[in-house]
């Protein structure tokens, strides 16, 4: 787990989680963006392959209440991919008492066509594990289990892709090369917004990093006026 940097007792801290096969490590500059606003961050290594979305959540649990308890002020989530349903369970499951607000970049809250695809190959499920065959578009009965989102809520979603086959073959409509936007939404959500970043890309992208600031301090993304709109497809 990375490190807790000091932050005055009355300070906000946000709680980060990379996805799958990821670690850490990967949120890293969206963490010092986070920082450089006065958050305090606690960024966790889960065992993401290894173990199905209920049981992580578990295991998460004891540093968030560490973390929490060391914080003053509200507790906020920002996740990536598989990071925001696992954010989903624990917020159902142990839900902070002064929880804040939770970004989600490139969650597959309505699952990943992908995964579909492969969940079916013995490679992808020995790779991926039980949480691999969670993100399916049929969803999981645990993750159906959940109730309605009830906390602000800023989803971030991407539509540029690295792999064109998955892209024209198998994601309808704009998507970022993993899962659709239209999958990325979420029954209840405060705040939607799109940029033009891949799915692996999207957490080292400028301008998503700077959305998801936007909403932890405003409760709202920066969406252009309907001329910035109109002169940046020009």
């Amino acid at each position: 787990m990375n490190r807790t940097p000091a932050n005055p007792p009355s300070s906000s801290g946000v709680v980060l989680l990379h996805g799958i096969a990821r670690t850490s490590k990967s949120l890293n500059k969206l963490e010092r963006a986070i920082q450089e606003r006065g958050f305090a961050t606690l960024n966790i290594d889960y065992q993401s392959r290894k173990k199905p979305l209920d049981v992580l959540a578990a295991d998460i649990h004891p540093a968030i209440v560490t973390f929490a308890e060391s914080i003053g002020g509200p507790i906020h989530f920002v996740a990536h991919s598989m990071g925001g349903l696992l954010t989903r369970v624990y917020v159902a499951r142990h839900r902070p008492a002064r929880l804040g607000r939770v970004v989600m970049l490139g969650t597959p809250n309505r699952g990943s066509e992908v995964a579909d695809l492969l969940k079916s190959l013995g490679a992808y499920r020995a790779f991926f594990g039980p949480a691999g065959l969670q993100l399916s578009t049929q969803q999981d009965p645990m993750l159906l289990s959940l109730p309605p989102v009830d906390y602000d809520l800023g989803i971030v979603a991407g539509i540029r892709t690295i792999d064109p086959i998955s892209s024209l073959f198998i994601l309808p409509g704009p998507s970022d090369g993993k899962v659709s936007v239209r999958h990325t939404k979420l029954d209840g959500m405060t705040d939607h917004i799109i940029v033009k970043a891949s799915h692996p890309g999207i957490i080292r992208h400028r301008a998503a990093i700077d959305q998801t600031i936007a909403f932890l301090i405003e409760g709202k993304f920066k969406h252009p006026r309907p001329t910035e709109a109109i002169l940046r497809l020009d």
